[in-house]
């Protein structure tokens, strides 16, 4: 029996490949305390798609691909325009990512 030349494989994926959406979470509260953690908060989750860009491969070695929240999420809102963005999208898995300690549970 020859051995098998993977490269010549097809596919056998249907439809589109699922998508990681990156959540960042922060404290809502205004007057200088949201304000002082929204860059710092959407940089931790450029920097958390990036790390699962380069280094996580579907088994067609095609990369995994991230969506970002278009805001850091500190209210109802926010969430809600972020869980529709995900949808719109085809994310199927989520990571949050805070500065916060006890805001991500």
């Amino acid at each position: 029996m020859a051995p098998v030349n993977h490269s010549e494989t097809k596919c056998r994926l249907i439809g589109r490949l699922p998508k990681v959406g990156i959540r960042p979470v922060i404290d809502g509260r205004e007057r200088g305390v949201r304000e002082s953690l929204e860059v710092q908060c959407m940089q931790m989750a450029r920097r958390a798609a990036k790390l699962i860009e380069e280094n996580i491969f579907f088994g067609s070695g095609q990369a995994v691909e991230c969506v970002i929240s278009d805001t850091p999420i500190g209210g109802v809102a926010e969430a809600a325009m972020c869980a529709d963005k995900f949808k719109r999208e085809g994310v199927e898995v989520s990571l949050t990512v805070t500065p916060c300690w006890c805001y991500g549970t």
